[in-house]
């Protein structure tokens, strides 16, 4: 048994959120076979991620403030403190605060085996996906 040591608090990559986001490793691998990571995120009133999919899926715990979880099919989760979202392998996916609050949540993953490939990035949603409105084909 050891005392984990503090790990700084990183801010999230431009690339992949909009908006301020800052993130606390809680758990990391420490042996072959082991793979779960954990995580406090935070989230500025709006903030959100790109579109992203988990190669093992994803558990994500509300602690504060409101979660907005959206797919691509148009559906839009709003979750409270105390309130578990579940992502499946694979599927495509943002988190985001609610404007006018601050969200924090852990988030609780599985690497894949090549750890560079447990999450796929991909495109910043839009403002009309973030707030659930149906958008105009181009």
């Amino acid at each position: 048994m050891n005392l984990e040591p503090t790990r700084p608090t990183t801010k999230n990559p431009p690339e992949q959120f909009a908006g301020d986001v800052w993130l606390d490793m809680i758990a990391v691998p420490h042996q072959d076979g082991q793979h779960l990571t954990v995580a406090t995120v935070r989230f500025a009133p709006g903030a959100r991620t790109a579109w992203h999919s988990h190669a093992r899926g994803q558990y994500v715990r509300i602690t504060q403030g409101i979660g907005r979880f959206g797919t691509r099919d148009g559906s839009i989760i709003d979750a409270h403190p105390g309130q578990t979202v579940y992502t499946p392998p694979g599927q495509e996916h943002w988190h985001a605060a609610a404007d006018g609050s601050f969200m924090e949540h852990i988030a609780m993953t599985e690497n894949a085996d090549d750890p560079a490939t447990t999450t796929t990035w991909l495109e910043h949603i839009t403002d009309a996906q973030y707030n659930g409105e149906a958008e105009a084909d181009a």
